[in-house]
Parts: C-alpha cells; structure tokens; sequence
C-alpha cells in the first residue's frame, strides 16, 4: 500500500460522497489546483483505491421495495462445492452481496432485493434451493434501514 497523503485522502473522501463532481470544483474542496488533483485522481485509480464510478438508484423507485438477508448452509465443506455454489449465485441479479462467513450456523451470507414476496418465493424455490449442495436457507427481512452507506471509513488513515 503506498503512502496516502491529507490530499489523497480528502480526494477520496470527496468522491465517495459525490464521483460526479468536476475535478475544478474537486481541487477547490480540497486546496490543490486542477492539474495536481486530476494527477493524483489518475494515480488512485491505477494504484486501485478508486475501482469504478457507479449511479446509485432509487430501489423503491424501481419497485424493489423486499430486501432480504439469506443464510445458506451447505452440504459439504469441500472447494468443489464452493465453486459452484459461488458461479451460480453470481449469475443472480437479485444478489446483491454474497459472502462467505463464520460464527453462525451457515456458510454463505446473501443480501438479496425482489420486488416483493412473490418474487421472493419465486427466487427461492425456483434458483436458490435448486443449486447443487444447498442444505438449508434462512431468510430475515428487512423491516425498516436504518442505515445504508456506500462509504468506507478513512479515519484509520489520517496521521
């Protein structure tokens, strides 16, 4: 990891609130002028601190108004069976996060949004519960959020 600076910082603490801003507006916020900052931009983007600028949607907008929290266990404990657990989810456009994780009675965490309950059961009778050493699957719903960030803490790295 190469040495970020204030100013790397600030860049990327400023992008993370709004990737849309211009680089003049960008190098005021952040006391450098226009070259520098668009150089420093360039080079968090190579190092690979900055993987990708993305719009963030309106899910209820969108009528994606379930959000569902999806515990699966599996048969077998083998890479064979993780593999494939893993190819299939990732063709799942309803899965918005998947992770392996320890310390409960499961061995994968999925954050999946549906429409509603219908599509819901749909997804989970008609995809999930059909993969290849799926066990068991226990779902939590999500009644209200309370918070929802896309921005990682940077604080750990101020001197």
């Amino acid at each position: 990891m190469n040495k970020l600076d204030r100013y790397d910082l600030n860049i990327l603490a400023e992008l993370q609130r709004d990737a849309r801003i211009s680089n003049q507006e960008l190098a005021e916020r952040i006391g450098l002028s226009p070259s520098p900052c668009s150089r420093r931009v360039k080079q968090l983007e190579d190092d690979g601190y900055i993987l990708r600028q993305v719009a963030l949607l309106d899910r209820k907008k969108l009528g994606l108004t379930l959000t569902a929290y999806v515990h699966i266990g599996m048969d077998r404990h083998t890479p064979e069976r993780f593999e494939h657990f893993e190819s299939v989810i990732n063709q799942c456009p309803e899965v918005l996060e998947c992770s392996l994780v320890t310390g409960m009675d499961a061995d994968y965490q999925l954050k999946v949004v549906v429409p509603d309950m219908d599509h819901y059961q749909k997804f989970l009778l008609g995809q999930l519960t059909r993969i290849e050493g799926v066990s068991s699957v226990r779902s939590s719903f999500v009644l209200n959020q309370v918070i929802s960030s896309t921005q990682l803490p940077l604080q750990h790295l101020r001197n």
